[in-house]
């Protein structure tokens, strides 16, 4: 084994040489310290598949890279969990404050970002622009310098169209340019989804917009301004973000009515606020914005804590019967899930509450118990916050597979996701599929191990990955991009927990 991490650590160092590299400038491609690359390079670094494949990245060798199949993930179990983890910063709150960040002709500074691939395809997009971003360390701090003048005409389409995030470029740039175009955006595939409710949001500052041939074309018509409150058509997180975003660089006082007061649109909030822009309301359904002409200024921010994954983390642990310890919990975004765990049988600890490094969410830590879970008396479906979050409905459907007795999942958002729920039955749940929107889960179940390939949508591929975890034998998931897409290293982290997920490719 020494060897073999020595042969790759030469063929690394021999790349990187030929790109007329350092330590220290691979280092920063990569996020890391010289010393680990000097580890690497020794043969003294144990390598996972994915830093393999980001060394080959950086290094442009196909040397390093490992083939350019997709990943799967081989699970052994069942599994009993141990130890603490730390839950990393949002995801949402991360691609709102990359697209919030063409808001700033300064540098913005933002701290630990979540290193996933919704964020790489960000950066690719960004980068095309014009943007200059790089990683400055290992604890996934970020660095952005827009340009004095976007180049829209070199926008990475293909990096555009795998994630649905682009979208909200809208916001921001309808006040660089009068006219420009977007690719249709992408990310899951939960159902149809349309333009027209950031449409409501955005046509008060005058932009409009036509989808054509796979683009949305974009005019702006700088003689409208918001005469009136903006009053949004449905309390979506991405129309939020987006009236905000137009809201911030509009120099009067907008009204946004029907907002969501979602964990990511008021990470959005405190960034705006950052920036100079006076933000009223943040946590309510009503939110007055005083933006400003022009915003030049040098900023440093610290998204919060991830509550889905949190959610993710204490699904693994109801699951599998473990005790673990879930730091830094954002707790108020938690609140009626935990309230909903609780009737069910859910025992846990927890402490008492502190800051996030934005001094504005609270946050604490879980101890969880193994428990014995009932089905809940009523159904269980999301609501706006703060209700249960949409995007935590999912992990109730393999939590109510180990509970006694039948329980009634309503997701009413999405007209396709449900569907994805009765995956479990390859694993020996018993989910019925009632209508598009619902499914009657009947437990408990004793999980054994299949071969399944990952749903398109990031939620439910998440789910049946911790029902593996409670699997007798050997589960393997294939083609696991959407989970990368919106979770850093998961498998690894898992088996710092005593979970043993093996990551392979099909060479």
């Amino acid at each position: 084994m020494a060897d073999y991490k020595g042969r790759i650590g030469n063929l690394i160092r021999d790349a990187r040489k030929h790109r007329g590299l350092t330590q220290h400038q691979l280092a920063d491609l990569l996020g890391t310290s010289q010393s680990a690359i000097n580890r690497i390079e020794k043969g003294h670094q144990n390598l996972s598949l994915e830093m393999l494949a980001r060394i080959g990245a950086a290094l442009d060798s196909e040397i390093v890279a490992l083939g350019a199949g997709p990943t799967h993930l081989r699970v052994d179990g069942p599994t009993t969990l141990s130890g603490s983890i730390d839950v990393k910063t949002s995801k949402n709150a991360g691609v709102a404050l990359l697209c919030a960040s063409l808001l700033n002709k300064g540098r913005t500074t933002l701290r630990k970002v979540a290193r996933i691939e919704e964020v790489n395809r960000l950066l690719e997009v960004l980068n095309s622009l014009g943007v200059a971003t790089r990683w400055l360390n290992a604890d996934n701090d970020l660095e952005i310098v827009p340009p004095p003048h976007l180049d829209l005409s070199q926008i990475d389409e293909g990096a555009a169209r795998r994630t649905r995030s682009v979208i909200m470029f809208l916001g921001p740039l309808l006040h660089r340019t009068e006219e420009f175009e977007l690719p249709y955006a992408g990310g899951c595939n939960l159902g149809t989804r349309t333009v027209e409710p950031h449409m409501t949001a955005l046509r008060p500052f005058g932009l409009e917009v036509k989808a054509t041939d796979g683009a949305y074309h974009a005019r702006v018509n700088r003689a409208i301004e918001p005469e009136r409150p903006i009053v949004l058509t449905e309390r979506g997180d991405t129309v939020t973000e987006n009236a905000l975003m137009a809201a911030a660089l509009h120099p009067g006082t907008t009204v946004i009515r029907n907002a969501s007061s979602n964990y990511m649109v008021q990470d959005l909030c405190f960034y705006l606020q950052k920036l100079g822009v006076d933000v009223q309301g943040i946590g309510t359904t009503t939110l007055r914005v005083t933006g400003r002409s022009s915003i030049d200024v040098d900023v440093d921010y610290a998204p919060a804590e991830d509550p889905i994954e949190a959610m993710s983390l204490l699904a693994a642990a109801i699951v599998t019967k473990s005790s673990i310890t879930i730091r830094r919990v954002p707790i108020e975004f938690l609140e009626i899930e935990l309230a909903t765990l609780e009737e069910m049988g859910f025992r846990y600890d927890r402490s008492e509450e502190y800051d996030a490094l934005n001094g504005e969410t609270r946050l604490v830590d879980i101890t969880t118990h193994p428990s014995e879970l009932h089905a809940p008396l009523d159904k269980i479906h999301p609501m706006p916050f703060p209700g249960l979050n949409i995007d935590n409905l999912p992990f109730f459907a393999v939590i109510a597979a180990v509970a006694d007795g039948q329980t009634l999942l309503h997701d009413w958002v999405y007209e396709n996701r449900a569907i994805y729920f009765t995956e479990l039955n390859k694993l020996g749940a018993q989910v019925k599929l009632l209508d598009p929107h619902r499914v009657l889960v009947e437990g408990p179940t004793h999980f054994s191990g299949a071969e399944i390939v990952c749903p398109p949508a990031l939620r439910p591929a998440v789910v049946l990955l911790i029902a593996m975890l409670a699997s007798k034998g050997r589960s393997v998931l294939r083609s696991t991009y959407v989970i990368h897409r919106g979770y850093e290293d998961l498998a690894e982290r898992l088996n710092e927990l005593g979970a043993n997920i093996e990551t392979f490719r099909d060479i």
